[in-house]
């Protein structure tokens, strides 16, 4: 048995991916610490882990934020990044020190294991980061994580991309990366060493990146200690009651199911209330989830919308034919799982580069904006619907999804990792 740290931010979807390997963990028999916010106890103990509470200061709200592109990226990486840095580094090696530990897992922006990374090995345990978000290595095959774009082909794009990620690193987000150099340095002695900020996991012992390559850009760069797992959020039972009007679901209607996620659902006029306004009209039936807002804050439903403040995507991916969304990470992946084409509406914090990768990798539409008219998510609904391209993308990444190694195929490695 192994005594592991399983390490989160304080929200929804850093949180659920990172219980599904700590319940997988304590079902091969390993011993599991989650150290998160005090909000996520109850959560951790269900799947039978010991909770470690993080301390006030690594706790940390995301804003309502409307920047995009690198503002957006320079925000989060203040927000997620900067901010909780100390307070999650501290916590973290409280824990260490209080008992042995084998290893420590952690989601991509918990930069107190990153931190902790920089040590040499022998003063530390071995560190897994672990992806929940897009892909955030830089590399000369893509543009800079955050612009949402495609990574393009042939020589021009590879300057294009040289280029962008130049800007980006010693210009754009220079200020924030000589802070983060700074805490880290200032903590353990060692700091990033010339590496971006961004690039922190290449000195973890593995990346365990939980999508299929079929969903993530090439890197011919890439480092060697990348492996794809798969989704891990579906090893989680949710927990959470089917609605009154579940029954509705089964009529010979498609299901369009719209939700704008845990995190940028303060403003329901973004992408929820015209998605049901383009669908009124239309031979459908519409299910919304607030992400735990109140179903008060939304508008009016109309007749053929039904909606809840949460959902069991597990259960009811399967009856959806299109999802339309804002773009978060572990909602793409249950839509592709089931196959189920995808509209995606996102342009803050990460959500640019789940678009970005939907549309590269055919399984849907991305309708490139945060705030889309109802004329055109009700026909980027229709193409959906009417073209089985997009269908067949998010199918075959399903396929993908399928027949990836799971948290199985990640302790498999971690296993081996510790008894070396």
């Amino acid at each position: 048995m192994a005594s592991i740290i399983v390490c989160s931010g304080p929200h929804d979807g850093h949180v659920s991916p990172m219980l599904g390997v700590a319940r997988r963990l304590i079902d091969r028999g390993h011993r599991v610490r989650f150290l998160t916010g005090p909000a996520y106890q109850e959560a951790v103990r269900a799947v039978g882990a010991e909770f470690v509470p993080l301390g006030a200061g690594a706790e940390y709200t995301p804003p309502a934020s409307s920047a995009k592109g690198i503002a957006a990226v320079r925000e989060g990486v203040r927000v997620l990044v900067i901010d909780p840095a100390r307070g999650q580094f501290e916590a973290l090696s409280a824990a260490i020190q209080a008992e042995p530990t084998d290893l420590v897992l952690a989601e991509v922006t918990f930069v107190g294991a990153g931190t902790l990374s920089g040590l040499p090995l022998e003063d530390r345990p071995p560190v897994i980061a672990c992806g929940i978000l897009p892909l955030t290595l830089s590399s000369a095959d893509c543009a800079p994580f955050g612009l949402g774009l495609a990574p393009g082909r042939g020589p021009a794009a590879r300057l294009r991309n040289r280029a962008l990620n130049w800007l980006v690193e010693k210009i754009l987000l220079r200020d924030s990366d000589r802070q983060v150099d700074a805490i880290m340095r200032e903590l353990t002695g060692v700091g990033l060493e010339g590496l971006f900020m961004l690039d922190w996991p290449r000195r973890a012992e593995l990346i365990a990146q939980f999508t299929v390559p079929e969903f993530e850009y090439p890197r011919s760069d890439a480092p060697a200690n990348l492996r794809y797992f798969g989704p891990t959020a579906r090893h989680v039972p949710s927990g959470i009651a089917r609605p009154e009007w579940w029954g509705d679901l089964n009529g010979s209607r498609p299901v369009v199911y719209v939700t704008q996620g845990t995190v940028s659902n303060t403003d329901f006029s973004a992408l929820v209330a015209p998605s049901l306004e383009a669908l009124a009209q239309e031979d459908v039936t519409v299910v919304v989830s607030t992400g735990r807002r109140p179903l008060a804050d939304l508008p009016p439903l109309p007749a053929n919308a039904r909606a809840a403040e949460f959902l069991p995507d597990a259960e009811l991916m399967p009856k959806v034919a299109v999802y339309v969304t804002n773009g978060g990470y572990g909602g793409l992946h249950y839509a592709m799982e089931n196959g189920v084409p995808i509209v995606v509406a996102g342009d803050t914090e990460d959500k640019p580069e789940g678009a970005a990768r939907v549309a590269w990798a055919g399984a849907g539409i991305s309708l490139g904006t945060g705030r889309p008219a109802p004329a055109a998510i009700r026909d980027a609904v229709q193409k959906v619907l009417s073209d089985g391209r997009y269908q067949a993308g998010s199918r075959r990444i399903g396929a993908a999804i399928a027949a990836s190694p799971g948290v199985d195929g990640l302790i498999d490695e971690l296993e081996v990792l510790v008894s070396r």
